[in-house]
């Protein structure tokens, strides 16, 4: 894939030393002498001693502390609180019926050595939040990960979920897929299990020993149906305050109708084992020592019972603000959450006490002199894990000044050491590049920057790598070249701003090298385990606040807009042609199954002592009319080139009000890729390029319109938005074109 023209690439490498001084290296310097990883450690330790779940005392302590840090550092600070609905559980219980009765355990004992995981008084046992309350006895059925092609293995096995207990395991799609998907099957109830090979001694040595999840861990969450809409399931569109019109609880569609329990391995065991029926694919097969089986008989009959309080919680954001000296209505807006399913050492306060320090170290800077040019709003956001509720709500309550005022949202989450990675709106990838260059790699001293490129080369030579990972490995050798980000889907706070307000966002962290998924929502995600298996010293954390206070800086003071819309338009370009490549794929996927199914080659392929049949026949895929998307991207890719090459040969000769007008031009110009009609099916979700899949959950999926009507044989879906998506990408290039001219006159 062409990334840049050759004539614009050279501009803007000899306008890197531009752009470089679009920083103020003094600044930066005077920033980076302000973080202290070692504060940084005794505000985890401080803030994760306690469980930190919704309605904890501990959470709202936390509020409180961080509120009077960020006012003795110099930020007007308020709290804004919402009224939620937010289930927590009163009993559940989970039993085996039969020759070997057992009862799972649903609590996770204290680590030896381990003060924190002692501390269990007040926490969460096995929970998920949002599932559906019930009382059932049935059989039970393993379903494997409980991803759609699993319950199509399943349907060529001759198994049906209808009336029964699925027991899935964590991994490959987002946990609340799992019962969501098990419930449109027909089961009646759900259990999640973490299986060793994902998580636990299939990776290495467990905790205490190693960071790996023990015997005893499960995995907490959210099991709402996400991919409709985050936020409160009863105010979708509009914030939960006092006043606010809201659903039913049973007429919200995004709340799960069946009752759904997570265990942990060692009591999973006890329920696999007693399951009958087929042995399991090869690729089902899972990392306990023991043979699996698909289950579904009546023999193993499994009680699951959960019942909840679904009263309203108070959930409160932090918000602190510095404003701007020259554009207070230009506003660069900084989240990370704050709340966990028990302590959150990693998941989520690795990533917010780097925020804290960030907000420090600027504090110190206004005390000798420095004022923004921009308003800087710093966000400590409550009750992310159980939906995205503190930040959607807010979002939601500010959409009219959001969409006014706001520049761009940066978002952090976990953390740990590793590698650098961002995901956002592709206009800042330059940025993100300059920024991660000027960063040292705690662990071997050269920059972010080149500890990322070496990793995407090493990669890209591995002789498994995908054309993807050989593409981005290609870019990556260049210098010249911008390293690439990934697109946002959901996951984080970072949903409501990009994907429902079209705001500019960006996510961005260190991994990979950490153990942090070994403890993953469980009791054992604590400041002892953080600081010896996931970033001892919180060297990353420091890291991470140096990238996240260059971005803040650098966003807020720059004379110029930092964008590069290249880097979008050939990103998009790229979408385009995988979309008329998925659509090949699709068809010619089609017609062979169709010759197979004609031919009744399954029966001859097929084990005769095994119950199989031919699967359910995909329909023909027609030819798409992609020709207004084709026409749209050339405008944008011209477009876009004219108005990079225009800012970086003309830009320093502009005068203050002509730049004054450019970046309110800029400013709303994300906000052109959505529409109100919004996706199929889940209109909350308005932007046509990034959105989160309806069957991933928190992966991306990128022109989502045309995307997944492709992918979910809905053909009518696929061209219409095709009309729509290019819409919005012509009034993006045309807005791009007029920045052009009043770059051109006002130079």
């Amino acid at each position: 894939m062409t990334r840049l023209s050759t004539s614009l690439l050279a501009l803007m490498t000899a306008a890197s030393l531009s752009g470089a001084a679009l920083a103020d290296p003094a600044l930066e310097s005077r920033f980076d002498a302000q973080i202290s990883p070692r504060e940084m450690s005794d505000w985890m330790k401080f803030m994760a001693a306690e469980p930190n779940h919704v309605g904890a005392p501990h959470n709202k302590a936390n509020a409180e502390w961080v509120q009077a840090q960020f006012k003795a550092w110099g930020w007007d600070t308020r709290i804004e609180t919402f009224k939620v609905l937010y289930p927590t559980p009163i009993s559940s219980a989970l039993e085996l019926k039969g020759p070997k009765p057992f009862k799972a355990t649903l609590t996770e004992r204290p680590v030896p050595g381990d003060v924190t995981s002692g501390r269990t008084r007040g926490e969460l046992p096995a929970y998920v939040a949002f599932q559906g309350d019930g009382d059932v006895m049935a059989p039970l059925v393993y379903v494997n990960f409980g991803m759609p092609e699993d319950y199509d293995a399943l349907e060529r096995m001759g198994v049906s979920v209808k009336g029964k207990i699925v027991i899935a395991r964590y991994g490959v799609g987002w946990r609340g897929l799992k019962p969501k998907l098990a419930q449109d099957h027909g089961a009646v109830g759900c259990i999640i299990y973490s299986d060793p090979q994902q998580d636990g001694y299939g990776s290495g040595d467990v905790y205490p020993k190693g960071g790996g999840r023990p015997s005893q861990s499960f995995q907490r969450g959210s099991v709402a149906d996400m991919p409709l809409y985050p936020g409160d399931p009863l105010t979708p569109g509009i914030g939960s305050t006092e006043t606010a019109k809201r659903l039913k609880r049973e007429d919200a569609p995004t709340i799960l109708k069946i009752p759904v329990l997570p265990i942990s391995y060692g009591d999973a065991q006890h329920f696999l084992e007693a399951l009958e029926g087929n042995t399991v694919p090869a690729n089902w097969i899972g990392g306990l020592p023991m043979t699996y089986h698909v289950g579904g008989t009546p023999a193993t009959q499994v009680h699951i019972a959960v019942k909840s309080d679904w009263s309203l919680k108070t959930i409160y954001d932090v918000v602190a603000v510095m404003k701007g000296t020259e554009a207070p209505d230009q506003w660069v807006l900084r989240g990370n959450h704050r709340d966990a399913w028990v302590f959150g050492a990693a998941d989520p306060l690795s990533g917010h006490v780097a925020l804290l320090a960030e907000a420090k170290a600027i504090g110190k800077l206004a005390t000798e002199g420095y004022k923004p040019k921009r308003t800087l709003v710093y966000l400590s956001w409550d009750a992310e894990e159980p939906m995205l509720l503190g930040s959607t709500e807010w979002a939601e309550t500010h959409a009219d000044e959001l969409k006014a005022k706001g520049v761009i949202y940066l978002n952090t989450d976990g953390n740990e050491r590793g590698f650098f990675g961002a995901e956002g709106s592709h206009a800042y990838e330059h940025l993100v590049s300059q920024v991660i260059g000027d960063v040292k790699d705690p662990e071997t001293g050269v920059t972010v920057a080149a500890r990322s490129r070496a990793a995407l080369q090493v990669a890209a030579s591995k002789p498994t790598a995908s054309a993807q990972a050989r593409a981005e490995g290609a870019l990556a050798a260049d210098p010249n070249h911008d390293l690439p980000i990934a697109a946002l889907g959901s996951g984080s706070d970072y949903s409501a701003f990009i994907g429902h307000l079209g705001l500019a966002a960006l996510n961005f962290g260190f991994g990979g090298e950490g153990h942090s998924g070994g403890v993953y929502h469980s009791a054992y995600d604590t400041w002892e385990h953080y600081t010896r298996f996931d970033d001892p010293g919180l060297a990353y954390g420091g890291a991470l606040a140096k990238v996240g206070g260059r971005l803040v800086l650098r966003i807020a003071d720059s004379d110029l807009p930092l964008q590069r819309y290249t880097n979008f338009a050939d990103t998009v370009a790229g979408y385009n042609d995988e979309l008329k490549a998925l659509a090949t794929a699709k068809r010619e996927l089609q017609k062979a199954q169709a010759r197979v199914i004609s031919g009744n080659l399954y029966r001859l392929v097929d084990d005769p002592q095994r119950t199989n049949g031919a699967p359910t026949p995909l329909l023909p895929v027609p030819y798409f009319n992609f020709a207004p998307l084709d026409n749209a991207v050339v405008h944008l890719k011209a477009s876009a080139q004219a108005y990079d090459a225009a800012l970086l040969t003309r830009g320093t000769s502009l005068s203050p009000a002509t730049r004054a007008r450019l970046f309110e031009m800029q400013k709303g110009l994300e906000q052109t890729l959505i529409n109100e009609v919004g996706l199929p099916g889940r209109p909350w979700y308005k932007n046509l390029v990034y959105a989160p899949g309806r069957f991933t959950g928190y992966g991306a999926k990128t022109l989502p319109g045309v995307r997944e009507a492709i992918e979910e044989q809905r053909w009518s879906d696929a061209d219409a938005y095709c009309v729509l998506t290019a819409q919005a990408l012509e009034t993006y290039a045309a807005r791009l074109d007029a920045a052009v001219k009043l770059i051109t006159a006002g130079s």
